[in-house]
């Protein structure tokens, strides 16, 4: 993945949020923390966004969402799990097919040092 400077103010963020709670808490509490930082750093982060699935002719509404979304490009994963496994990425790249994004970010705020949970995804 090209490293870009939105996904480079994100991981910043996410390592200022980290460095100030630890490893810890809730993913709700990362998101809520997260979203703050981006905000107050000027960008357009929106939690929970609904995706919906296609299949076929049938259209499948039935509660996926994304963590967060910045400046409706970036999908933002958060975890809060001992390492990330293929099921997370799954569950990222599902969000990007589905959503028509193209790049995302898997977060897992439980590791000891923020940029050794940091998996970046692309279509």
């Amino acid at each position: 993945m090209i490293e870009d400077s939105l996904t480079k103010q994100v991981i910043g963020a996410a390592i200022e949020v980290h460095r100030h709670l630890g490893p810890g808490l809730l993913e709700s509490s990362y998101q809520k923390c997260l979203q703050y930082e981006l905000v107050n750093r000027g960008l357009i982060a929106r939690r929970e966004v609904p995706v919906s699935i296609q299949y076929k002719d049938l259209l499948v509404e039935n509660g996926y969402r994304i963590d967060l979304l910045v400046n409706e490009e970036l999908v933002i994963e958060t975890k809060t799990v001992e390492e990330l496994n293929d099921i997370h990425l799954a569950q990222i790249l599902t969000y990007l097919k589905f959503g028509g994004f193209k790049r995302g970010l898997l977060l897992n705020f439980k590791a000891l040092r923020m940029i050794d949970g940091i998996q970046r995804v692309s279509l």
